[in-house]
């Protein structure tokens, strides 16, 4: 994907415009497959992390923080037309993240405080 838009830009400040617009739209192809196959991903994740879950509780281990927020809102919603109170949701504390601070937890914070 990355390699299509550099390769993009440098044929259009070539004036190869044509070539430019195949690459753009390769790279743009190439973007659309990568998102696919993170939703599957996380997807995957979320089942995986939750075939034992209790009900009212929902872990959002090893997703990224814009995958988290999208399953906890779902989460919320649906617990609200069940008529349930609360929710809850697991983040962890960020040991495994690059800088050992997590992000799921201040996100996850925030949707809760909408």
């Amino acid at each position: 994907m990355g390699r299509c838009f550099d390769e993009s830009k440098r044929a259009y400040e070539a004036g190869d415009g044509a070539r430019a617009k195949q690459l753009s739209n390769e790279g743009k192809a190439h973007k659309a497959e990568m998102e696919s196959l993170h939703a599957q991903a996380a997807q995957w994740i979320f089942v995986e992390n939750n075939t034992d879950s209790q009900p009212g509780e929902v872990d959002l281990h090893g997703l990224y923080v814009k995958e988290a927020i999208q399953y906890a809102d779902k989460a919320i919603q649906e617990a609200k037309a069940r008529g349930e109170t609360t929710v809850r949701l697991i983040v962890g504390k960020g040991m495994h993240s690059r800088d050992g601070r997590g992000k799921l937890g201040p996100a996850i914070e925030q949707v809760m405080e909408k």
